[in-house]
């Protein structure tokens, strides 16, 4: 399976934002993907304060930021994780923040609201995302092209136990769209990206935002893919939007490492 993790700079522009994910993933469609990655919050990164972000920005699902992706998905018969947007939540005045899966089809299969909400005061500036979101509170799984995915976001990261339960589901991938930042992302990234690949046995990808976020956080890039046994098939280094494509091999997965000596 071709896949394409894509970086991006999301800014407080929703429309241009939108259209911007759409222009790569159109651009990913020409160079032979057939699934199609795309980061948290790919649809706006400005302001979580002094902003109605429940009528301004949240939206029902599908609504404006997805129906677009949906008939992308549908007429080049490819596969899209819609990294994450704001979902207006039933129950509060706070938003999810929510991940979706479209199929070839142009169909969403699967959606998945993230659990573990990010909560660092990072050079001096407090982020906590429980003042903006409501918590999700069930894993989820997908089956796409006879090959199962788990699904998560950004801060989901940091604990396995999530990943463990996919593990026990027998997901051949694990996603995790992500806007994770420069700080926090050069010591902590790539170790427990590599982690969550070999403690589990699956593929690992992970599309990251990159440059400076609505709030003045610095976030770092470095969207990879990583492979099985822990090794970075590919990665972005650089600051900058791009699209990574990688091929994946199903053929020889297990559920137990096999080293070739």
């Amino acid at each position: 399976m071709n896949v394409a993790l894509i970086q991006l700079n999301a800014g407080i522009n929703k429309q241009q934002n939108i259209q911007n994910a759409c222009a790569n993933v159109e651009k990913a469609i020409d160079k032979g993907a057939e699934f199609i990655l795309l980061p948290e919050i790919f649809n706006y990164r400005g302001p979580l304060t002094g902003i109605d972000l429940f009528n301004e920005i949240a939206e029902e699902i599908p609504g404006e930021s997805l129906i677009p992706l949906m008939e992308l998905a549908k007429n080049a018969g490819v596969n899209i994780l819609a990294g994450s947007i704001y979902e207006r939540s039933e129950e509060s005045n706070k938003v999810y923040n929510t991940s979706v899966i479209i199929n070839d089809s142009g169909d969403i299969i699967c959606k998945y609201r993230k659990i573990n909400l990010f909560r660092a005061i990072i050079d001096g500036k407090e982020v906590d995302e429980s003042n903006t979101y409501e918590a999700g509170d069930k894993s989820v799984t997908c089956n796409l092209n006879n090959m199962k995915v788990g699904l998560s976001i950004c801060f989901d990261l940091r604990f396995p136990e999530l990943y463990r339960e996919y593990f026990n589901e027998g997901v051949d991938m694990i996603v995790i769209p992500s806007s994770f930042t420069s700080k926090t992302g050069k010591l902590h990234w790539e170790a427990l990206l590599r982690a969550r690949a070999i403690e589990n046995y699956c593929y690992v990808l992970a599309p990251n935002q990159f440059g400076i976020d609505g709030n003045g956080v610095e976030t770092y890039g470095h969207s990879m893919t990583i492979d099985p046994q822990g090794k970075v098939i590919s990665i972005l280094k650089d600051q900058e939007e791009g699209i990574l494509i990688s091929n994946l091999s199903f053929e020889n997965q297990s559920y137990i490492p096999i080293i070739n000596q």
